[in-house]
């Protein structure tokens, strides 16, 4: 998607760009709810353009095609539409999980652009790329552990206490 939504690159489709750049939406939604945290916590948010997160008179974050979480998203989905379970089952899965990372990816991107303009070191030198990926295959295993416990509930027929 990433290929033929960038103008100027080897197979431009605008239609696609114009209807169906989910990047670019995912890209927008990530920086205006880190921004309206981040304004509810009392800073004063802009943003530069469509990459770039920035405290007013501070530092900006610069939230790439990387950035996204895309490829745990997709990690996500793929798990669930390996297992069994109902269409609604499914869905209900899908959507807690990438709500979950979303959050999780919302966090990053709000302790960053905090962490910039106070000039906080990252703990043991690890970049925030992978803070996030700890932080969000933790959760994607703490809800992997759920969903086969709930599918197991689900087969044996035991009612959820």
């Amino acid at each position: 998607m990433a290929g033929i939504t960038a103008p100027g690159g080897g197979f431009y489709w605008e239609f696609a760009d114009k209807y169906f750049n989910y990047v670019a939406w995912l890209r927008s939604f990530l920086m205006s709810t880190s921004s309206f945290v981040l304004e509810l916590a009392g800073y004063d948010i802009y943003m530069k353009d469509i990459y770039t997160i920035r405290m007013q008179g501070g530092i900006g974050v610069h939230i790439v095609y990387s950035c996204l979480g895309y490829g745990v998203m997709s990690f996500w989905i793929a798990f669930i539409f390996a297992n069994s379970g109902t269409f609604r089952q499914k869905l209900f899965w899908i959507l807690l999980g990438l709500v979950v990372i979303f959050i999780i990816n919302v966090s990053r991107v709000c302790l960053m652009l905090v962490a910039v303009n106070r000039k906080w070191k990252t703990p043991l030198g690890f970049d925030n790329h992978t803070w996030f990926n700890i932080a969000a295959y933790t959760a994607i295993f703490i809800m992997m552990w759920l969903f086969d416990k709930s599918s197991k509930r689900r087969k044996t027929g035991i009612a959820a206490s």
